[in-house]
């Protein structure tokens, strides 16, 4: 089933969508998919230090959500991530979403990295 009429448009409701939408929206998942689209592969120490504030806990339940979809693969020697085919594909998603904030976040009254009140 498909929600677009045509390239670069998008109508109506889509359950595909909006569970693409809220993974990404969840707490730090865009960062660790962005981290390991950049390295390729990294330990956990290695992501935790590429992402401020982000903690040991959450971290590792972000990896395991994400490697449960398939986005994310522990390594076979165990000792950290990769980035699979599925989770390389959101990096020019995730690049149109930074572009979209650089150009309106400042007209909306938002600010990277501000927490709404």
């Amino acid at each position: 089933m498909t929600h677009a009429t045509g390239p670069g448009s998008y109508t109506g409701y889509c359950p595909q969508v909006q569970f693409a939408a809220e993974l990404i929206g969840r707490r730090w998942t865009a960062a660790i998919i962005g981290v390991l689209t950049d390295l390729g592969h990294a330990r956990f120490k290695d992501i935790r230090c590429r992402v401020p504030g982000l903690s040991d806990r959450l971290l590792a339940d972000r990896l395991e959500e994400l490697e449960g979809i398939g986005v994310v693969a522990q390594c076979p020697d165990a000792i950290g991530y990769s980035i699979t085919e599925k989770g390389r594909e959101l990096g020019p998603i995730l690049c149109q979403l930074a572009a979209w904030s650089d150009r309106w976040s400042t007209e909306l009254g938002d600010r990277p990295g501000r927490r709404a009140s």
